[in-house]
């Protein structure tokens, strides 16, 4: 806390909130006594207590931040498509230091694809961060004619026919998606963060897998895509921000900014030119006490929050921060 405006002070309060301890015993006039040795010469000017009044020291830096990097998810599959998977997620707390710099890299969402013969959605790209390492892209999911779908961060949604199962997750990062069912377009919902794709049953199809949520943000984040089915209400997409499923038009995309996969679609008369729901673009949170100064300086214009006692800085396109 700064030193009050007003009232006595004594040693013991300058020293402890400059974090010298008991250096500094005594200030007389240009000079200064500490604890075993003295008179020692100020570089210039006197020093009285009423210049410590009101003041306050400068706040540390941060020696450590807690981060979250997620890749941008996959977007689901074209016609009897399976749920396009949510980007690869690492979180955990990275060791710092003052005056070094740290490039967060976001990676965007896989694109959606149209229904013509069939198509596999296309996987998102990587994201990364200085001393963390890669998270890996989400998996397309899977679409008709047994195309499979794609292993990623978080695996695709495997499509509506041949019981074909999901794509595969990578360990420590996400999960795998649903199986499809065998025949009738119930296609698998993509994996998610939180959770595995949820399987297709006949016509049924899966919803994507939950995502996961940051304490430090209180958000969910890269939940899977949802997968198609044939008629009714489509499986909808994992927490997180996953796309819906879609039986014929565009299905749902995943939300920007939660590495969140595309929902799947259905093409409902067979005529092609409909389209899957696209991957959701990346991101790159770091986050630490309020107790510490702001980071010294960044680039690619992080946004900037201080809520729930943290100073959160989000990447959502690529970056560097200085401590």
């Amino acid at each position: 806390m700064p030193i009050p405006s007003s009232g006595a002070l004594s040693m013991s309060t300058i020293n402890t909130e400059y974090g010298r301890g008991n250096n500094l015993n005594a200030y007389r006039g240009t000079q200064y006594y500490t604890s075993t040795a003295g008179p020692f010469t100020f570089s210039s000017g006197a020093i009285s207590f009423n210049d410590f009044y009101g003041t306050q020291a400068a706040a540390p830096k941060p020696s450590s931040v807690f981060y979250l990097v997620i890749a941008g998810g996959g977007s689901g599959g074209a016609r009897a498509g399976g749920g396009g998977g949510a980007g690869g997620l690492l979180q955990g707390t990275l060791s710092v230091s003052t005056g070094s710099t740290y490039t967060a890299t976001v990676g965007g969402g896989g694109s959606s694809v149209i229904s013509n013969g069939g198509n596999r959605g296309i996987n998102g790209s990587n994201s990364s961060l200085t001393g963390v390492g890669t998270a890996t892209g989400g998996g397309g999911g899977g679409a008709y004619n047994g195309i499979p779908p794609n292993s990623g961060g978080s695996g695709g949604g495997g499509q509506g026919y041949n019981n074909q199962a999901g794509g595969a997750g990578t360990s420590g990062q996400g999960n795998a998606g649903g199986r499809g069912a065998n025949g009738s377009d119930g296609a698998g919902g993509g994996g998610g963060a939180g959770a595995v794709g949820n399987n297709g049953s006949g016509g049924t199809g899966g919803s994507g897998g939950n995502g996961y949520t940051w304490p430090y943000t209180g958000s969910t984040y890269a939940g899977g895509g949802g997968g198609c089915q044939n008629f009714g209400t489509q499986p909808t997409g994992g927490s997180g921000g996953g796309g819906n499923g879609q039986d014929g038009g565009t299905a749902g995309a995943g939300l920007p900014n939660t590495g969140s996969g595309g929902g799947a679609q259905r093409d409902v008369d067979d005529s092609g030119g409909e389209y899957s729901g696209a991957g959701g673009l990346g991101v790159v949170i770091v986050a630490y006490s309020n107790s510490f100064a702001n980071l010294a300086s960044t680039t690619g214009s992080p946004s900037f929050a201080n809520s729930g006692g943290y100073k959160i800085y989000t990447f959502t396109g690529t970056g560097t921060f200085t401590v």
